[in-house]
């Protein structure tokens, strides 16, 4: 590994409501004495913001993405497929005037190390309750 994840296990989770912008902090730590580049990619890239989706991080620093959960409907019934991979590479010295594109363009096969993370969406236990209170209590009581 080149970069260790602060999450939850292999999961991002975003507490909502859901009906505003709800926003997971992901911390990369580099865990080596070299600087190191990253990306961070998603399989709903339409649903989410990533700043910065991608950046250098020095030796043994620590760099914090912020993921943007764009607002939706949110159905617990529906499946949730999201999920994001974190990218991440030694930088080689002769490499530091390049541009993060050429960079990546040039990546040696075998030299990224790759990291895959599932969201999970969670309600407030509010949310969860008013729910049940609406699905199992006669109308006039609410």
């Amino acid at each position: 590994a080149v970069v260790s994840t602060q999450s939850t296990g292999n999961h991002l989770t975003f507490r909502g409501p859901f009906n505003e912008v709800v926003t997971s902090v992901l911390t990369l730590t580099n865990i080596t004495a070299n600087k190191v580049c990253f990306k961070v990619k998603t399989t709903a890239p339409r649903r989410y913001c990533v700043r910065p989706n991608s950046g250098l991080i020095d030796g043994g620093g620590t760099v914090e993405v912020s993921i943007m959960l764009q607002p939706f409907q949110y159905d617990p019934n529906e499946r949730n497929n999201h999920k994001f991979m974190v990218q991440s590479m030694v930088l080689a010295a002769d490499k530091e005037t390049e541009s993060l594109e050429d960079i990546w363009k040039g990546a040696e096969p075998g030299s990224v190390v790759d990291k895959k993370l599932k969201c999970q969406f969670e309600l407030p236990s509010f949310f969860k309750f008013h729910k049940i209170l609406r699905t199992s209590a006669p109308n006039f009581l609410l």
